[in-house]
């Protein structure tokens, strides 16, 4: 299978990964679903073996494998609060080490941003920080004290739409500071 299709597989069973977990509670064992985030994990490693994805495949097998010892669900219930650390990590060590994350991500369209933008560039990773630590500490008490339903309600839809507000939040927020950036260099 090419890895684009493997890498598109892996994208819509991530995101549906708490659906799935819900909808198998009291239907399998814990065990047998340790088995899908295993499987995640090694699916990860054939698309790409950076950083990144050694970190979502550590920590996925990591939980795999208590959740199959121990056959239990909190296991498999940690799994987004795994990603929104790793991705927490990545954005963090991008302002440790520039340039940042969103940088990056300006400069394939831009690759030549003023020093205004990188200053913005720089903001904005650092926001996506604070969403990381939110959306992970949340993932992580719905895990341990909310309902299975709360759960998944959280993790399979609260956290996507807050992703996509603070996307269009920044979205916004570019279009602003461009036409300022715009304005002051007519100006200077």
């Amino acid at each position: 299978m090419p890895k684009h299709v493997i890498g598109v597989l892996l994208a819509l069973v991530t995101l549906a990964y708490p659906l799935i977990v819900y909808l198998s509670l009291g239907r399998l064992e814990p065990r047998w679903l340790a088995l899908l985030l295993l499987g995640l994990a090694l699916a990860r490693l054939v698309v790409s073996r950076t950083a990144v994805t050694w970190g979502f495949a550590a920590g996925a097998l990591l939980l795999a494998v208590f959740s199959w010892a121990g056959n239990a669900w909190m296991p498999l219930k940690l799994y987004p609060v795994v990603v929104s650390a790793v991705l927490l990590a990545l954005f963090a060590a991008s302002l440790a080490y520039p340039p940042s994350a969103i940088e990056r991500f300006a400069r394939l369209r831009e690759p030549d941003l003023p020093p205004e933008a990188v200053a913005y560039t720089r903001r904005v990773t650092q926001v996506w920080c604070l969403f990381f630590i939110f959306n992970g500490i949340t993932a992580f008490a719905t895990a341990l004290w909310a309902s299975d339903a709360t759960w998944t309600l959280y993790n399979g839809l609260v956290s996507y739409c807050l992703m996509g507000v603070l996307m269009a939040g920044e979205w916004l927020v570019r279009r602003r500071v461009r036409a300022r950036i715009a304005a002051s260099s007519a100006q200077g």
